[in-house]
């Protein structure tokens, strides 16, 4: 019987280290995007006037109403979690931040019963570390130019009525879709799209931290592709370190990832054309592409104007229901 105890504890107790191997796996599944995010406002890159305006509300623990704008993968939401991850600590964070995706939940209805009532809870509570903290809660609406207009149009009230207890941010790609009461009371900040230069360094420093072989073509490919934007470019590097795992990360894997076009002459485009559409390339890629590639020749501005021309009328084309082939070989 003592023996069958024994046996039955050494059982138990070998438990906790598969559930600790478990835990171990399950972080390292979480995606580059997430695990390299920045966890101050000082890691937000290439955005200086947001980084020193937040600078000083975090020193003054004031923060107005704020709407981020600018492409996508340029840090917006990275920016205003890492702030209230400073304004609160981690113990309070959960307590004073709502964040809520608007294009999933966009109608009035969310603005008048999950915003409304997080609003409307006092902020009460203090830091465990001694550090002051804000009598107020941020409620963060990612994706907002996705909201209808009767949600912007509640939300206005919302923001001017809950001023003492609650800060908005709004984030969005466009701002032209954010109803002007709704600007009118928010500081606006554009965020850029991020320099080449900026995007090579955080690359390399994942890579460093991953253990990855690469090659400089693969990065500048990878910069390329990005388009300026960082969270692609993450993310086609993990892409690419999960598929060749004993491989160095090079320009044509790069390629192969994003499904763009390999390099070519214009003049072997229509001959191609067949073939690329077979592969599964987009006709919207191969426009895109080219008007890279003719902005940076040697052509005069007539030239190009012809040329674009010719291109927006196939673009056109390709918004109504015809064939990538006919878009392509219409150029």
């Amino acid at each position: 019987m003592q023996a069958f105890l024994k046996g039955s504890q050494s059982v138990k107790a070998q438990k906790p280290s598969s559930s600790s191997s478990a835990g171990e796996k399950k972080q390292k599944a979480v995606p580059w995007v997430e695990k390299y995010r920045p966890k101050c406002v000082d890691e937000v890159a290439f955005q200086e006037e947001v980084v020193a305006v937040l600078k000083k509300s975090l020193e003054g623990a004031d923060l107005p109403n704020l709407l981020f704008y600018g492409p996508p993968g340029t840090g917006k939401t990275s920016t205003i979690l890492a702030a209230a991850r400073e304004l609160y600590g981690p113990e309070l964070y959960r307590q004073r931040v709502l964040e809520l995706n608007a294009s999933d939940e966009r109608g009035i209805q969310v603005i008048r019963e999950k915003v409304k009532s997080f609003a409307q809870l006092t902020a009460a509570g203090a830091r465990p570390d001694g550090k002051p903290c804000p009598p107020f809660k941020i409620i963060i609406l990612d994706e907002a130019d996705s909201m209808t207009g009767a949600a912007q149009a509640a939300l206005r009230r919302t923001m001017e009525k809950e001023s003492r207890t609650t800060r908005f941010c709004l984030i969005c790609n466009y701002v032209s879709r954010i109803i002007e009461p709704l600007t009118s009371r928010c500081s606006k900040f554009r965020f850029k799209p991020l320099a080449n230069h900026i995007q090579q360094e955080r690359l390399l420093q994942i890579c460093g931290k991953e253990n990855l072989k690469y090659t400089t073509e693969g990065i500048e490919a990878l910069v390329k592709v990005s388009e300026g934007d960082l969270r692609k470019a993450i993310t086609y590097l993990q892409s690419a370190a999960r598929l060749n795992t004993e491989q160095e990360i090079t320009e044509q894997i790069i390629i192969e990832i994003a499904g763009i076009c390999c390099r070519g002459t214009f003049e072997k485009l229509e001959l191609a054309v067949k073939d690329m559409i077979d592969q599964g390339y987009a006709a919207t890629n191969v426009l895109n592409q080219l008007h890279d590639v003719i902005i940076d020749e040697k052509l005069s501005d007539k030239q190009k104007s012809v040329i674009t021309e010719k291109m927006a009328v196939s673009l056109q084309r390709r918004r109504k229901p015809a064939v990538c082939s006919v878009c392509l070989i219409g150029i």
